[in-house]
């Protein structure tokens, strides 16, 4: 039964539906991957029982005929999500020992279609990051490798659990958030599939908040069918999150034709950038050429102020940042340093802090205070606000021009080893966000997918950014490449 963790969401449901396997199978194959994987630091919390049991129950409602697309399927979590009784700490040492009372909206809405939870994912703390190396559980690593190399590379950040989880089958899918590419640079580096739907898409109720105006959560799945299907079961209106749309969602599966004949993809000349590895373009080409030969229309097209994304990003995030973890003191739930004799609330707050957040997290939340603050709000906040406002517009433009889709490569490389960038300049790392800021910060739709190999062997993807609330036509073109690439690689398993 080892093989059936290797099935795509698609195919197990069919299986299922079929009564040709057991969700009680499919789980315990994919337990058993897990059980072996401990070297990827992909799974935190293991949940094999409550797995089990979610499993027992989904084969009892495929038995009766009232099973929907997800249920049965064996999922992972990533860590930022709340799960009622399970440890959900946002890979934060401050929020230890935290086990919620109550669902996230996703998961709930995941479990009530019938999803198998295996367990929690890794991440970077608090989701502030590109490498998941700022975790307090450790660093996640890349199933793949360079060529014949043993260097432990980065499965990308922050939903780093997530990608390596996914791209070494221990699961058939995962949840990721995305705040400025946290879905879709690890997808890219791991040669899967992650979608970040349109902000308000998903609902944000029970995800720990990192930027409140730019978080999104979404699917990392196999392939982009299985986007599809988790994606449709993750959306829909939530009442408890007032930037929750109520609208339809759309059976995203059923658009997926294959045919984009008459689509028209624009190449932005802004994402040419200096230095880029030519294997990145390469790629890029490949993939304009491969929608063209698929039917669609290639046209050239400007996004003059992507050049101001990545600075407004790294003042607005952080800002938002700053608010949001301002309620993690020690006093409610979570970790309370130690006092000493004559300790007030004030020297809490402080030690608590200090103890409970690492680097990272502090660095962003000081230069979120600072962005804040008397004095500099208007030259650096407010200004930020006003170069979104024109970032949107841009885009805003050349859907309105007529452009269905973009594509764009979705990270400046491939995947970086673990530590190459520790002690660098923190902007270096910051970098890997380049062609991903711009959708959240547009708060549109855009999805990576893999489509080639670098020299060392390791997987490269593309990206394409849809027009708002269109997922389901986004997802039609990803097919479309997906098909047209035949990207079907595997990491060697060494773990």
């Amino acid at each position: 039964m080892s093989e059936l963790s290797k099935l795509t969401i698609a195919d197990a449901r069919d299986k299922l539906a079929a009564r040709e396997i057991t969700s009680v199978e499919l789980t315990q194959s994919c337990l058993d991957q897990i059980e072996g994987a401990d070297a990827l630091g992909a799974f935190v919390h293991k949940t094999p029982e409550i797995a089990l049991d979610q499993a027992k129950a989904a084969d009892v409602r495929i038995a009766a005929g009232d099973a929907a697309p997800m249920t049965g399927i064996p999922l992972g979590i990533k860590d930022l999500f709340c799960t009622k009784g399970v440890p959900s700490q946002a890979a934060s040492g401050i929020l230890e020992g935290f086990k919620p009372e109550y669902e996230s909206t996703i998961t709930g809405q995941l479990f009530d279609a019938g999803a198998v939870m295996l367990g929690k994912l890794n991440m970077d703390e608090f989701a502030m990051g590109s490498s998941n190396e700022t975790s307090v559980y450790g660093n996640a690593v890349n199933p793949w490798r360079r060529g014949n190399e043993d260097t432990a590379l980065t499965p990308g950040g922050s939903s780093g659990g997530s990608a390596s989880a996914v791209a070494a089958d221990l699961c058939l899918g995962a949840t990721g958030t995305d705040t400025g590419g946290s879905i879709r640079q690890p997808a890219a580096f791991t040669g899967i599939v992650g979608l970040k739907p349109t902000y308000g898409r998903c609902s944000r109720w029970g995800v720990v908040a990192f930027a409140s105006s730019l978080d999104q959560a979404g699917p990392m799945t196999k392939t982009v069918r299985d986007a599809a299907i988790m994606g449709a079961a993750m959306m829909g209106h939530d009442p408890k999150d007032s930037t929750s749309v109520d609208m339809p969602v759309p059976d995203f599966e059923a658009m997926l034709t294959g045919d984009i004949k008459g689509k028209v993809i624009g190449i932005p000349k802004e994402y040419r950038m200096d230095g880029m590895p030519e294997e990145i373009e390469t790629i890029w080409a490949e993939g304009t050429a491969m929608l063209k030969d698929a039917g669609a229309e290639i046209r050239d097209i400007s996004l003059p102020h992507t050049k101001y994304a990545l600075p407004a990003y790294y003042v607005i995030a952080p800002a938002e940042a700053s608010s949001n973890l301002a309620r993690y003191d020690g006093v409610r739930f979570g970790h309370r340093a130690t006092l000493a004799a004559g300790d007030g609330i004030t020297e809490m707050y402080e030690k608590t802090r200090a103890e409970g957040f690492g680097p990272e997290v502090q660095r962003r939340v000081m230069v979120g205070t600072y962005v804040l603050s008397a004095g500099f709000y208007d030259a650096y906040y407010n200004r930020a606000r006003k170069v979104r406002a024109l970032i949107k517009r841009d885009f805003e433009t050349v859907f309105n021009d007529g452009i269905d889709a973009i594509l764009t490569p979705a990270t400046p490389s491939s995947a970086f080893g673990l530590g190459e960038m520790a002690d660098a300049d923190p902007v270096k790392m910051y970098l890997n966000d380049v062609f991903t800021v711009t959708v959240n910060l547009a708060g549109l739709p855009g999805i990576a997918m893999p489509t080639g190999l670098d020299k060392t062997g390791l997987p490269m993807g593309l990206q394409l950014i849809g027009r708002p609330w269109e997922e389901g036509e986004l997802l039609k073109t990803a097919y479309a490449l997906e098909n047209a690439a035949g990207f079907v690689d595997k990491a060697a398993r060494w773990w």
